[in-house]
């Protein structure tokens, strides 16, 4: 029986087949999940409704389940109105990792990439709520920690 938060079948078995090296896709309603991920990559989709769940929301259930040693994420266009949802994972992941930011075309072309074991549909709506995981070692990446929200070794 499983005693983490994470329970649903196919993310677990997703993430139990990923190994160092291997990405997770967490994305927004928006994204083209059947034409930009990798050939290698299991889909879920959780968009339910619109908002639900958010990408932050399944972030935080990944990053209690697997280590993660990067995060990249889409870099808005110069004029475009500030992310929240980047703001968001960027606070969620403090302390654990950095962000790196790509173009939009550059993100397409990671996410193809048949390293891709994951991706994972949200409901939620807003801009940029696009997040690219790559999977750590155990041991020497910091994991989550749900209960203060921060990172620990």
């Amino acid at each position: 029986m499983i005693t983490s938060r994470l329970i649903h079948p196919q993310i677990l078995g997703a993430l139990a087949g990923a190994g160092h090296g291997s990405t997770v896709l967490i994305t927004d309603g928006h994204y083209p999940a059947r034409t930009a991920v990798g050939p290698n990559a299991k889909t879920v989709h959780l968009n339910l409704e619109a908002g639900v769940p958010t990408v932050p929301d399944v972030l935080c259930l990944i990053l209690e389940s697997i280590p993660v040693e990067k995060i990249t994420m889409i870099r808005p266009a110069p004029d475009a109105i500030p992310s929240q949802v980047q703001d968001e994972v960027v606070e969620t992941i403090a302390g654990m990792v950095t962000a790196d930011f790509v173009d939009r075309f550059a993100f397409y072309t990671v996410a193809r990439s048949p390293d891709l074991a994951l991706c994972i549909v949200t409901g939620d709506v807003r801009r940029f709520a696009n997040v690219l995981l790559t999977v750590g070692v155990l041991g020497s990446t910091p994991r989550w920690r749900p209960e203060t929200g921060a990172p620990t070794r």
